[in-house]
């Protein structure tokens, strides 16, 4: 604070980054599953704490509100800041904020989720053609394979292209949206193991 009473302005974007990163570590599956009497999302199936996982337990009331939630909070500080006229340098790292708190949450030991709900809510604040476009590539692969994984794997791979036609002229909003495709992938790796081993759980399918 200076003599006026003011919060400096240099300190402003760093506020935003902060409050973005302590949003994204809500873990909406694990809140949801204990509103609903559900086992710890992180006890069961994949371990991890998002909707596809909360489905496995059979609720997918559940299931739909973890979505949501992660979602939500990915969208809402990116279109905040965008509504308050931040810098797009601002409005970008305040995208990668919420979702690296997702991915290592600061209230769960930082051990989040993958983060899929989370990059499309950021994705759809930045342009909704975009986030549009990542969700009908998880829908097409899924609808042909039944993995949530592969969906994601491949949406997560696409969604530099599509940025790149759509965002071209925004530059740090593409790199926001290429550190987070990198990332998902990475959090993946797991099930791209298990994908080329014939081991990954499928919706639909027997084990």
């Amino acid at each position: 604070m200076n003599e006026l009473g003011f919060i400096p302005v240099t300190v402003i974007p760093v506020i935003w980054i902060v409050a973005a990163y302590l949003l994204g570590s809500i873990a909406f599956g694990i809140l949801v599953s204990k509103l609903f009497g559900l086992p710890d999302p992180r006890t069961v199936g994949s371990g991890n704490p998002g909707a596809t996982n909360v489905l496995r337990s059979g609720k997918k009331s559940a299931a739909v509100l973890t979505l949501l939630g992660d979602a939500f909070k990915g969208w809402f500080p990116v279109w905040l800041a965008l509504q308050s006229g931040m810098l797009m340098w601002v409005v970008a790292s305040v995208g990668v904020a919420v979702f690296l708190g997702h991915l290592y949450p600061i209230f769960y030991k930082f051990k989040g989720g993958k983060g899929v709900a989370t990059a499309l809510g950021v994705m759809l604040a930045i342009s909704p053609l975009l986030g549009l476009a990542a969700v009908i590539t998880w829908v097409l692969v899924f609808a042909v394979s039944r993995y949530s994984s592969l969906g994601a794997i491949v949406a997560a791979a696409l969604a530099p292209v599509y940025a790149w036609f759509l965002l071209s002229a925004y530059m740090n909003y593409f790199i926001t949206v290429l550190v987070m495709s990198v990332l998902l992938i990475w959090r993946h790796r797991t099930n791209i193991q298990k994908l080329l081993a014939g081991t990954e759980a499928g919706f639909g399918k027997k084990k």
